[in-house]
């Protein structure tokens, strides 16, 4: 069901549904696409010696089943980097995956792989979820983990962990994670909870819609010729 926080666009003649959950809702394909989980990311600073703080796997997971609660998703494709690193597959956070996913038995889960998963392994076989490497194509879309052109589709993919600077007066500013939507493709937001940001620079033709305070909203942000 879509929210007023949500905005959507017609995509190679489908509905696409930008979600302030910083997930991609097709919701003809009846598909979730979120990039970037990072699960274990935070186990894996603890274990080189670097404290964080615990909880962010679970904050990902609980935002992921507002994702679906709020859709009839009977899929979800990861566009990669679902797991951070071998050092960030602790007991702890396999468990809570382990048991997110056995609570959603009845959705298909496909990992699309990225950098992150060729240097953590894919998930255990018991979580039931499909890998394959990038380009997956379906129809007029590519999902793929590092944004790309890949000739005849539109290109979904991750990596970046895109966001926008918005300038105020008073020198402030605000960095919020966004949507970066391109002539061929869109890049989105970073879906875990401990994840980072990387500042976008805008072609000719390029938009952005930020997330904040549950509402995503397209925003003008200066522009590189």
């Amino acid at each position: 069901m879509a929210s007023d926080g949500d905005v959507t666009l017609e995509i190679e003649g489908e509905p696409v549904v930008l979600m302030p959950e910083h997930a991609l809702w097709l919701p003809e394909r009846r598909t979730l696409l979120v990039a970037d989980a990072h699960f274990g990311k935070a186990a894996t600073f603890r274990a080189g010696g670097i404290f964080v703080p615990r909880g962010t796997t679970a904050t990902t997971l609980a935002r992921l089943d507002a994702a679906l609660a709020r859709t009839d998703a009977t899929r979800i494709v990861f566009l990669g980097d679902l797991l951070h690193a071998r050092e960030g597959r602790s007991p702890e956070t396999l468990r809570l995956v382990a048991e997110w996913r056995a609570s959603r038995g009845t959705v298909e889960v496909v990992l699309v792989r990225g950098n992150h998963d060729r240097a953590a392994g894919d998930p255990p076989e018991s979580l039931g979820i499909a890998c394959v490497d990038p380009p997956l194509l379906e129809d007029a879309f590519a999902f793929t983990h590092h944004p790309r052109s890949v000739e005849g589709y539109f290109d979904v993919a991750g990596h970046v962990h895109p966001a926008v600077r918005l300038h105020g007066r008073g020198r402030q500013f605000e960095r919020l994670p966004c949507f970066w939507v391109r002539r061929d493709g869109m890049v989105l937001p970073a879906f875990g909870d401990f994840t980072g940001l990387g500042d976008v620079e805008l072609a000719e033709g390029d938009r952005a819609f930020a997330v904040a305070d549950g509402v995503v909203m397209e925003v003008a942000v200066e522009r590189v010729e």
